[in-house]
């Protein structure tokens, strides 16, 4: 089932998310449900509060970029209860992000180019790796979704400035995108 995305301006989007327990009820069809949503919205990765959950649950689908990045053919992966462990700081790069929270915005975003992260895969087994590449920075943007954090909090004063206008219309909710949202709560 598609899910409609929540655009800044909800709570949720805002709040740290919680662990989930092994028997969490439902994940096997919540993920299916975030899987369809990442392909409607046709979007590379989705964080559970982005569709309205606060617990850390991310899908991350590569694969739709295998034609420019060969080396993320077939990959799709679930990470529950993901946590960074460390940053490598040591190399870093500013590449263009976006968001299905924040449609039609766009801004440059530095990260490191290598974090060490630990996390569950679907059948709860543990991983614990060094990523590095496009994959760490993507990672780092959804979990930045778990962390109560979108891209635009880590721009410049400068050009948070300069979008501010954009992000003041996402939260009176005056947007437009081709998939199914939740606009933030007028007051």
């Amino acid at each position: 089932m598609v899910l409609p995305i929540y655009i800044l301006g909800q709570p949720v989007l805002r709040k740290v998310a919680e662990d989930i327990p092994a028997d969490y009820p439902n994940l096997a069809e919540f993920v299916k449900d975030m899987w369809d949503t990442l392909a409607e919205s046709e979007g590379i990765g989705l964080a559970a509060p982005q569709v309205g959950k606060s617990i850390r649950v991310v899908v991350i689908d590569l694969d739709v970029l295998s034609d420019e990045m060969p080396e993320y053919k077939d990959f799709r992966q679930v990470y529950i209860n993901p946590h960074i462990v460390e940053y490598d700081d040591s190399e870093t790069d500013s590449l263009e992000e976006g968001c299905l929270s924040l449609p039609a915005i766009h801004e440059k975003v530095t990260r490191p180019k290598r974090i060490h992260v630990k996390w569950l895969d679907e059948q709860m087994a543990a991983h614990d790796e060094w990523i590095d590449g496009y994959l760490a920075r993507v990672m780092q943007h959804e979990f930045d979704h778990l962390d109560g954090k979108v891209f635009t909090d880590r721009v410049s004063p400068l050009r948070k400035q300069l979008i501010k206008s954009k992000l003041k219309a996402l939260l009176q909710g005056r947007y437009r995108c081709g998939y199914k949202t939740k606009a933030a709560v007028r007051k």
